[in-house]
């Protein structure tokens, strides 16, 4: 590509991510917009488009969770979960914060923050209605958390799988290099969350007496629908568990859970059809669109080449640069097709230098997974708990995440560079 098309593609996506962050225009309009922009100008062409750039496995993965958790929540699990939370804390607003705020960072080590968020997400939303609560601060916390908790795993966050797809880094690796410093980042997190919202949140004593009252048991509207939901659900998260060992993909786990849940429970597939969070699909495939234009016109490859080329070759100098790198880019650039550029560029600098690479993946998967907190449009999940919080009619802005996302992620990369610093380099 010529460097007007270079150029052009930086001003289409600069325009397009100013709509988004003015939220005059639907997010989902102005996304599909600039990644058709990045078509009809020819700066990416449709079949290249929907070949590489747009990632069906993350699409089929979210239309799968959302279908499970739609025929789920007509049980009436999710109340029952709400008002369970709510009484072991005895309805104290902050300590529930930080139980949600840890039951969501774990649930995303173990499985994946998309899903994490899918299932804990309307569970907030009806715990925080029932408390008098605003949802926001919980929405906000629980974003945060689910991409730390993701950072510590294998499988808790795509840029993982992808490194670890490419390099041969196994569970157990991560586990090793990963969780330590994630375990930190969440305790300081959840600390400075609290702190933030301590006054925010505060709620009367007759309401924590009337929820603390109420039965769980007494929320669940169908029995039979939701052993069946259950089952399936237990069938699915263990195969996310062993799908590389199983040889599946995600999205083929997740849609496979959702059809045989759909077939055994009888449900209308019009009725589940219009359940799915069809705006937050679409503003991931034009996300996806507008990103492959700036890989397209090599906007992506020049920012990690000339990261690349002033580090000289020092591990030690290459790590943190790239730990910063990836967390700003990641922020502002959706971090699967950042990781994507950034992978093969890492292995041909460490074949040309003979520098051992291991920090450094450690590096960029701890800056594109934290890096994810920056703002709204960071990682996956931040996108789906946008997009179930605006049908529950309580929007999420650009400007309220950004408030407290972006410090909390510079906090956060500040202790992961000392981590890299102390553990490798000291």
């Amino acid at each position: 590509m010529n460097d007007v098309a270079f150029g052009i593609s930086i001003l289409v996506f600069i325009v397009t991510y100013g709509l988004i962050i003015w939220e005059k225009v639907p997010r989902a309009i102005t996304a599909m917009l600039g990644g058709l922009i990045m078509i009809l100008l020819g700066l990416v062409s449709q079949e290249v488009a929907i070949k590489d750039d747009i990632d069906f496995n993350t699409l089929g993965l979210l239309i799968g969770m959302m279908i499970l958790v739609a025929i789920t929540r007509r049980t009436g699990a999710f109340e029952a979960l709400a008002i369970w939370a709510a009484r072991i804390t005895g309805g104290h607003p902050l300590y529930l914060l930080g139980l949600l705020a840890l039951i969501t960072a774990g649930t995303s080590a173990l499985l994946d923050n998309v899903t994490t968020v899918l299932l804990i997400a309307p569970i907030t939303i009806i715990l925080a209605e029932t408390l008098k609560l605003p949802p926001l601060p919980f929405l906000i916390t629980e974003v945060l958390a689910s991409n730390i908790g993701g950072t510590a795993t294998l499988i808790g966050d795509p840029p993982n799988i992808m490194i670890g797809s490419a390099t041969g880094l196994g569970f157990v690796d991560f586990l090793m290099h990963m969780a330590p410093i994630a375990i930190i980042i969440m305790v300081v997190t959840i600390a400075v969350l609290m702190f933030i919202y301590r006054r925010a949140l505060q709620t009367d004593e007759a309401t924590r007496r009337n929820i603390i009252a109420l039965s769980p048991q007494d929320e669940i509207k169908d029995w039979a629908l939701l052993k069946k939901c259950l089952l399936v659900l237990t069938l699915t998260i263990t195969a996310f568990m062993f799908h590389g060992v199983l040889h599946l993909e995600s999205a083929t786990v997740a849609l496979t859970g959702a059809v045989i849940l759909m077939i055994i429970s009888r449900e209308e597939p019009e009725e589940i059809f219009l359940l799915i969070e069809w705006p937050t699909i679409f503003f991931f495939i034009g996300l996806f669109v507008l990103v492959g234009g700036l890989k397209a016109t090599g906007v992506i490859a020049a920012l990690a080449g000339w990261a690349l080329n002033i580090t000289q070759g020092d591990p030690q100098t290459t790590a943190l640069l790239v730990l910063w790198l990836s967390a700003i880019a990641s922020s502002f650039i959706d971090n699967i097709p950042f990781v994507a550029t950034m992978i093969p560029m890492l292995q041909e600098m460490g074949s040309l230098s003979g520098m051992p690479l291991d920090t450094i993946w450690w590096a960029l998967a701890l800056g594109a997974c934290l890096g994810g907190n920056g703002t709204l449009i960071g990682a996956s999940a931040n996108i789906i708990v946008a997009g179930i919080a605006e049908k529950a009619g309580t929007p999420i802005s650009f400007r309220q995440f950004f408030l407290i996302g972006f410090p909390l992620m510079l906090l956060s990369i500040v202790l992961a560079h000392g981590y890299i610093y102390l553990r490798y380099f000291l």
